[in-house]
């Protein structure tokens, strides 16, 4: 049955009326290459380690219950301006003095430049990540500088394909350039419906390799899920990427649960000049998806090793509210936890270039003086950071092969 009239031609109707930030499903060799991955098992991708991907019904009640609650939504938002760093365009272009220099856009967003190349991991300069543009999570700063004043990219490296980490404007404005981009396996379709040409593309599974101007990039394991329509089929995959040049490697999380399988991404790829772990958006109701920031500074830790080498840029924080957690948490945390393993963190704020081999990185905790103070001190806030860590893992469902219910940072 092939006529107007047949399932096959409704289906496609169907697929022509979605928004196109829904982008698009693997099809063709794409799809078949997706089938034969050693990572795709009974329909769908699945994590290196069993993963709880959203929260069951009655512990979803409590959820919203806490996270609607009046005095929590303050706490969630900046009660001032997030300082930004106002020289950034003029700063970059100027040359790094050590061949390694990372700017923090915000969120996930990170521009590094490595042994004379550019990379863009998870660039988001879009207002909202959301589908819509009247609705979702809206940003709580500006960012930096404008896309363009970036200057040339090399590579724009993406990490899955949830809207805070693959945004469609951000991708329409770079597909009018030439860069090339590093995506997981499935995550091309998105890009090509959006206007960025086959050859320009770079997908990867896990533990596959591509070399684009003398670097070396690998898609390695993470613990997270994918998705951005109203179904969700578990068929583009999510990564992390460790970046090696002839001097220089460094390592971005994307976004991730704790797992064993970043002691052997540092044995395989480490160590790090730096490393930049999310350490925000996590809760007792998602426990296997997002890291805590003693979760990520362990993460930081395993990439290294097992000793305090190297620099960590805390990133996944500040920009969107996403989760139940106070907005100043995240960083809080992560003084906590690298004062406690003795290691070296650096805190930009957005827009602020810094190079982690340098001698001095910045370590001013610029958010306290635009938050909303604890009752009894920032200290608190910070044992807060520490107990959440600590607290066993809320009733959640077990991983399933359509987790649309999940939370998409």
């Amino acid at each position: 049955m092939s006529g107007a009239g047949s399932p096959h031609s409704l289906r496609s109707r169907l697929r022509s009326l979605r928004p196109a930030a829904f982008g698009a499903d693997p099809a063709g060799e794409r799809l078949a290459r997706i089938h034969s991955s050693p990572n795709f098992a009974d329909g769908v991708f699945q994590n290196p380690e069993g993963t709880r991907t959203r929260p069951s019904s009655g512990s979803m009640v409590e959820f919203a219950r806490t996270y609607f609650a009046k005095e929590a939504r303050t706490r969630r938002v900046p009660a001032r301006p997030v300082p930004l760093h106002t020289t950034t365009a003029t700063d970059l272009t100027r040359p790094a003095a050590s061949g390694l220099r990372l700017t923090w856009m915000g969120h996930s967003s990170v521009l590094a430049e490595i042994d004379g190349r550019r990379v863009l991991f998870d660039p988001v300069w879009g207002e909202r990540c959301s589908p819509f543009t009247f609705a979702g999570p809206k940003r709580l700063h500006p960012v930096p500088a404008p896309l363009a004043a970036l200057g040339s990219v090399d590579v724009v490296v993406i990490s899955h394909d949830h809207y805070d980490h693959l945004d469609l404007p951000t991708v329409r404005a770079l597909a009018s350039t030439d860069t090339l981009f590093a995506v997981p396996l499935g995550v091309g379709a998105h890009l090509e419906r959006w206007g960025v040409s086959p050859d320009r593309l770079r997908e990867l599974d896990w533990n596959e390799t591509t070399e684009i101007g003398g670097i070396r990039l690998t898609a390695t394991p993470a613990r997270h899920f994918c998705g951005r329509g109203l179904r969700n089929q578990q068929h583009t995959l999510w990564a992390s990427w460790a970046v090696a040049g002839p001097e220089h490697r460094i390592y971005h999380s994307g976004d991730t649960g704790y797992f064993n399988g970043f002691q052997d991404i540092g044995a395989e790829h480490g160590p790090f000049d730096a490393t930049m772990i999310q350490i925000g958006a996590y809760s007792e109701y998602w426990p296997d998806i997002h890291m805590t920031p003693a979760e990520g500074m362990r993460a930081h830790l395993d990439l290294q090793g097992g000793t305090p080498s190297g620099v960590m840029l805390p990133i996944h924080w500040g920009t969107f509210n996403l989760a139940p957690h106070p907005w100043a948490e995240p960083g809080e945390g992560t003084v906590a936890a690298a004062a406690e393993a003795g290691a070296r963190i650096a805190l930009p704020r957005p827009g602020e270039p810094f190079e982690p081999t340098a001698e001095t990185v910045p370590t001013v905790p610029w958010w306290r003086g635009v938050s909303t103070v604890p009752a009894e001190g920032w200290s608190a806030l910070t044992a807060t950071a520490e107990a959440t860590a600590a607290k066993p893992a809320r009733d959640a469902a077990p991983e399933s092969g359509s987790p649309e219910t999940a939370p998409t940072a």
